[in-house]
Order: C-alpha cells, then structure tokens, then sequence
C-alpha cells in the first residue's frame, strides 16, 4: 500500500501552514507551522503524546476478555487524512488527532492502544468480525449506524465544502449546489447530505448534483484543480488542513455534519451489545475534565470543536427518506 498521499507531501514539503497559520515546514525535524508565530505541530515518528493516567474504577468496566488482552484493537482510516489520521516524516508512524485521543481512553483504562489502518468500510467490517474493539475515524452519529454500533462522542462533527481558490462559489444549501459536480467520500454522512441537497434540488425545478467518487484524497485534489469537479465535500478538518497546506484550494462553506437542524457529534464507535462503551465514555469525560482532552486538540488545530461532555448514542444523523 503507498502511504504517502498529496495531502501529506505537501504538509512535510511546501513549507507551508496548518489550518490558518502562517509559518514555514521543516521536514528534517518533522514538523509544520501552525497556529501563533513560532509554534509548530510535530510530524515526526516521536511525537510525545499527551497520555492519560490509568482509573482502577474505569477500567473495571471493561469486559473481562479486553481487560485480560490488556489491549484495545483501534480501527483508523487507511488513507492518510491530516490531521485526524495520516503518517509522520518516517512514512511509517500513524499520528493524528484520532490516535492521540484513542491513546488517552486507552491510558485511561488501563489497556495499550493497537492500531489498525483500514478503509473506511473495512472498519465495520472489522468491528462486525469481532477484529477491532473501537472504531475513532471521524465516525459520525446516525440512527441507522445505531442500530448495529454505539456511540461514545468525543468531538463535534463540522464538514466543509473545497474549492478552487478564487472560485468565488459560496455554499450554504442546496440551491448553491444545483448543477455543480462535487466529490464525497462512498458511505459518508457527507454523502448522505449531498445525496438529500441533489433530491431536493430536483423536486424544486433545479438541476441535480453530479456526486464523483475517488479512491484516494490525491486523485480528489488532482481533479479539484483539473477542474473535472467543482468542489469535495470532506471532514471540516481535513478540509481546513489542505487548504492551509497547499494554499490552492479555499472553504465555499461549513455546515453541521448532522445535517439540518442537529449539531453532529464524532464517536468512538463499537460494535452494539461489545459492554465497551460505557467504558468509552467514561474515559472520555475524565479526559475531559482534566484538561488532557483540550491538549490534544489544541495540538492539532481542533479546540472549536471540543466537547463539554462525551454522551452515549444521543441524537444522530436520520435516515434519508426513501
């Protein structure tokens, strides 16, 4: 598998920004530019995590068959995503906001975290299997995922619509995407809500969406800039952290990833009936309220979308309407 992706390349590479900085890259140290003059995210193999502390009392609520491995088998996203899940300066280390926040509920309860990099359907599949324990790839809460998974919140869901910079497209519903090719991720709540913008569009008399699909970020962005799409409708922070990085791309538009009306939440995701997310969540609120939590998305660019508190399986994204 090549590890390595555009995204990722260009954060080591260019010399360029995360997020909304301005700053130069260092790939010998391993590290890009990122938030006031001279602080910097590490992008290197050794990347000092903040760790969590075990709790006697938390970790006796996990299972008996996870707390005897003494492991917690994490699935993450297998295409390099920064800063939620990509690979450090050694193309070999998977690094992330998603790992650092694993690593804390893992500490926390007293187990080591083990990661394990698959596609986005491949993570289901593994939880289905009984292969993973946990599922932390931007997973957000829907009613129909709840019907197989729980759910144990840990940061806000925001999405955001790409475009070429100097576009000058703005987004804000459905009527500013009429007629517009956009790329989206297969299986995505992302999906879910351009596929109700492209209905509702047609129910009004205006052109649908042209929905594109790509296997990797790369191939988005070379069509992005080609000019075969219009836009690609991602994670808010992916979305924020190329257009920092490569600076030829802009935001058209933000929105709440639980669509109209309902703020989404990101959910450390487990196999419905597993007895592991009570202990999720439990982990997740101390984090929470020690402030190891705030760290680590302050390291990474994320502080606007932390939580107060991390809920099991509240209010999701509905179902389309067939």
């Amino acid at each position: 598998m090549n590890r390595r992706t555009l995204t990722a390349a260009l954060a080591l590479a260019a010399g360029s920004v995360l997020l909304t900085a301005c700053g130069s890259g260092d790939a010998a140290t391993g590290s890009v530019a990122a938030g006031p003059p001279g602080s910097k995210i590490n992008t290197g193999p050794d990347q000092h995590r903040v760790r969590g502390q075990r709790d006697p009392a938390l970790a006796a609520l996990v299972p008996a068959r996870v707390r005897d491995a003494g492991v917690l088998r994490i699935g993450v996203g297998a295409d390099s995503s920064p800063p939620l899940t990509f690979y450090a300066s050694d193309d070999r280390t998977l690094i992330g906001v998603e790992e650092d926040l694993a690593t804390l509920v893992a500490d926390t309860l007293g187990l080591k975290a083990e990661f394990t990099p698959l596609s986005w359907e491949n993570l289901f599949v593994g939880l289905d299997s009984g292969r993973l324990d946990a599922v932390f790839s931007n997973v957000t809460v829907t009613e129909e995922r709840k019907e197989k998974y729980d759910f144990a919140t840990y940061r806000l869901d925001e999405l955001a619509l790409e475009t070429k910079k100097g576009s000058g497209w703005r987004v804000r519903g459905a009527k500013d995407v009429a007629g517009r090719t956009v790329a989206v991720g297969s299986g995505t709540n992302q999906e879910k809500i351009l596929v109700e913008w492209s209905e509702e569009n047609e129910k009004a008399g205006r052109k649908p969406v042209e929905i594109k699909y790509f296997q990797k970020s790369s191939d988005t962005y070379l069509a992005l800039q080609s000019g075969r799409i219009d836009g690609y409708f991602g994670p808010n922070p992916s979305v924020a952290y190329h257009v920092g990085t490569a600076g030829l791309t802009e935001v058209a538009g933000t929105f709440s990833g639980g669509g109209r009306g309902l703020q989404g939440e990101i959910a450390a995701t487990t196999k419905k009936g597993s007895g592991l997310v009570g202990a999720y969540a439990a982990a997740l609120r101390k984090v929470i309220d020690d402030g190891r939590y705030g760290k680590v998305l302050a390291r990474w660019g994320l502080g606007g979308e932390a939580l107060k508190t991390s809920r099991i399986n509240p209010p999701g994204l509905p179902k389309t309407a067939n």
